[in-house]
Order: structure tokens, then C-alpha cells, then sequence
């Protein structure tokens, strides 16, 4: 089972970086920067035309993540105070180890590190036909990024420990529920529709991420997703005030 602090080690590139209150068994508090960040005042993220068409080669598999990252940057521009537009820096491998909290991932993946978005282009995503599950996964990664840059990381790394192993796994579920959110605000701004979400969530995720439970219920994954796309802002993402039944 999981603690903050070996969660917060596998996920730590998420520190380069509205729901109604309900009643809660392990209630948030003493973190303002969780439970009433200024994000969730913000309004819906405006429609971004974003024409960004994923080839089969390297190359257009490169220009199409850079060209996403760049549609990102400006549906997210007025969301956060003292915005700074994320780079997009596509290598075959990851070098710096620390983005990838040490691992080595075999395929490809997408992480935030030092205030851009990371990518490890491999085979999996070049080859790859469609788009609209590495689209999840470079928003999920935006997504972590915002939560850095809001401060939401930090506030979630700081949080006590309280040596109770079911609320230290709830307050890591709101934590990457509250990304899955904000990959719904992103896809919905991005004008990206799919008819089944649910397999797409963790289509692209890397298979070494597996053993890990970041995110609790499918059903609450795909709850949160919904919460984002269907309002397309971050005010239905405070995960933080959620009762514990939709954190589960």
C-alpha cells in the first residue's frame, strides 16, 4: 500500500510544477493552497483551434507534440498568475533521471521537470495511428504542471503525515484525480471529443507505472475527467473538498 513519501518519490516531477464541500473522513486542513486555491476561481479555459496533425515519423511526431504544447500554453495563459509558458523538449531518452524519480520507462512518456514539458519519443508513440490517447498523456502532464505552478504540488507534499494508511492514500488519490480534472479542462478547450473516455485515461501511461495505485476507482477517474470536460475550467477540479467517497 502507498505513503505520501514514496508516492511523492515516484511522481516527484509533479513539484517542478468546483466541487461542493461535503463531509469527508479525512478532511483537508490548514492548506489554503489545496482547499481554496485561487485556480478554482477561475472561469472556462477559451476554445483553442489547436490544428495539430500526429504523422508516423519522428519528425512529425515531434512537430505535432510541440505544436499541443504550444495550444496549451495559450488555452492556460490567464488561469495562473504570473504565467510562464512551458517549453516542449522531446529527446529519445530522458536523461535526467530525476524527472523520471529515477525509473527507467521503456516506451513513451511525458512529464513535467523544471517548468517544461519533458518528452521520451519512442516507437510506441511515433507509430501510433491516433492521437487522442498521448493527447491524454501531454495534457495529463500540463496538468501537473499547473498543479506545480499553483503551488497545489507543494501544498500536497507538505501535508502531515498522519501514520494512517487510508487517509495518506486518499490525499495521494486527490492529488492525481485533481490532474485527471484538469486533463478534462484541457482536452474539452482543445475541442477533443472521444466516445468512450474510460480506456483512454491510462492508454499511454507506461506499463512500469503499473504496480502503482495513483488514482483509486476507474469510476472516480473517470467522475473527475467528467468534472473538468463537461464544466472546461478548473472550478469543478477541487478534488481537496470532495467528500471521500469520490476519492476512493
Amino acid at each position: 500500500m502507498m505513503i505520501r513519501t514514496f508516492v511523492a518519490t515516484a511522481g516527484a516531477f509533479t513539484l517542478l510544477l468546483s466541487g461542493t464541500a461535503a463531509a469527508s473522513a479525512y478532511p483537508i486542513q490548514g492548506a489554503p493552497e489545496l482547499t481554496h486555491n485561487p485556480l478554482y476561481k477561475q472561469g472556462r479555459l477559451p476554445s483553442i483551434s489547436c490544428k495539430a496533425a500526429k504523422g508516423t515519423s519522428r519528425a512529425s511526431t515531434t512537430k505535432y507534440i510541440k505544436k499541443i504544447i504550444g495550444c496549451l500554453n495559450s488555452a492556460w495563459s490567464k488561469t495562473v498568475e504570473d504565467f510562464a509558458p512551458a517549453e516542449a523538449d522531446v529527446e529519445s531518452t530522458i536523461e535526467l533521471k530525476s524527472c523520471l524519480s529515477g525509473m527507467e520507462i521503456s516506451g513513451s512518456i511525458a512529464v513535467p521537470c523544471y517548468g517544461s514539458i519533458v518528452v521520451q519519443l519512442r516507437s510506441d508513440w511515433i507509430k501510433a495511428k491516433s492521437d487522442t490517447a498521448i493527447l491524454v498523456e501531454l495534457t495529463r502532464a500540463y496538468g501537473r504542471l499547473i498543479q506545480a505552478e499553483t503551488g497545489i504540488s507543494k501544498a500536497w507534499w507538505a501535508l502531515p503525515s498522519s501514520g494512517v494508511e487510508a487517509e495518506m492514500n486518499e490525499q495521494t488519490y486527490r492529488f492525481y484525480l485533481q490532474t485527471d480534472c484538469l486533463v478534462g479542462v484541457s482536452m474539452k478547450a482543445l475541442g477533443r471529443s472521444a466516445g468512450n473516455w474510460e480506456p483512454l485515461l491510462g492508454a499511454e501511461t507506461p506499463r512500469e507505472y503499473d504496480r502503482f495505485n495513483w488514482y483509486g476507482k476507474r469510476a472516480n477517474r473517470l467522475y473527475w475527467f467528467k468534472q473538468g470536460y463537461t464544466s472546461g475550467g478548473p472550478g469543478a477540479c477541487n478534488t481537496w473538498k470532495a467528500s471521500s467517497a469520490k476519492v476512493s
